[in-house]
């Protein structure tokens, strides 16, 4: 009997931005064409014989939920909603927009795959040095006194937003474990593509003996991206942004683009401290750096 070839598995992140082109294609339909056409490419990968599993950025899609609850407490008087509720809301928005664009081009391709998204939890220490220093602003833009009003009832932490009013900010803890892991991995053992650990996960903290609760918290989806990767032994994680490749003096005159680097180059680069910026490129530097250093 002939040996069936050993399957590939790919992690594929993308970026929750890169669902919004630009200012004047913020809609649900706006966002629905961007991504079919990032699950254009996802498709071809299936087609070349890879397993996928595509985690997900979901900032922006967040920060439109949370507005359209603060709006909605405002002027009819209901309920906010949580945090970790408007993650999950966004992880199941997103999740059918990407698998029902990848199922309708891998239909076209006649590759009989399906594909699911799952609700995804990823734990994260409550000990995290982050939750002493929220720095993630969420949410619209307050006054002083009803930012400080819900700092006192709320227990939020508040930050001045360089002269354009207070916003709430939140830690960014590092991800421990993708609480569906094994869901997970059945599905892609199964031969389904997964969509997965959407917008880093919804932040969840172990209280004891396994019972879990979610935090007001958001999780890099580079880092949780990372942590699935290494969790499912992938083959290979790939990260798309909105740029060609990596650079160094990335926009300067000098710019040079990366095609190929080692880890101690990428170690060098980081520690330059001038190459990639915090918010954007050095977390999916240091997102792959993890990947790599763990075996992948």
């Amino acid at each position: 009997m002939s040996e069936q070839p050993a399957r590939k598995v790919a992690v594929v992140a993308i970026g929750g931005n890169s669902l919004i082109k630009d200012a004047r294609h913020q809609s649900v339909e706006d966002q629905y064409e961007a991504a079919k056409e990032t699950t254009r490419h996802i498709a071809e990968m299936i087609e070349a014989g890879w397993e996928v599993a595509i985690g997900h950025g979901n900032g922006p899609q967040v920060g439109f939920i949370l507005r359209r609850s603060e709006i909605a407490a405002k002027v009819e008087g209901m309920h906010e909603v949580p945090l970790d509720v408007c993650g999950a809301d966004s992880q199941g928005a997103i999740g059918y927009a990407l698998q029902q664009t990848l199922q309708n081009w891998l239909f076209q391709r006649g590759i009989h795959k399906n594909v699911a998204t799952i609700v995804t939890q990823v734990l994260v220490d409550r000990d995290d040095p982050a939750f002493g220093c929220p720095s993630k602003p969420i949410g619209g833009f307050m006054d002083e006194e009803d930012a400080k009003r819900r700092e006192a009832t709320m227990g939020w932490s508040v930050v001045e937003d360089a002269g354009r009013g207070w916003r709430r900010v939140v830690a960014s803890p590092m991800p421990k474990e993708v609480v569906e892991l094994d869901t997970v991995t059945a599905l892609i053992e199964a031969g389904v593509v997964v969509v997965s650990v959407g917008g880093g996960g919804i932040p969840v903290i172990d209280r004891g003996a396994g019972e879990y609760v979610g935090i007001a918290a958001v999780i890099d989806k580079d880092y949780a991206s990372s942590l699935l990767a290494q969790s499912i032994k992938a083959d290979l994680f790939l990260i798309s942004t909105g740029v060609e490749k990596v650079a160094i003096n990335f926009g300067k005159p000098d710019q040079q683009w990366l095609d190929r680097i080692t880890v101690s180059e990428a170690r060098r680069y980081l520690a330059e401290g001038t190459h990639f910026a915090k918010g954007s490129m050095a977390p999916k530097i240091e997102a792959i750096l993890w990947y790599l250093e763990a075996g992948g």
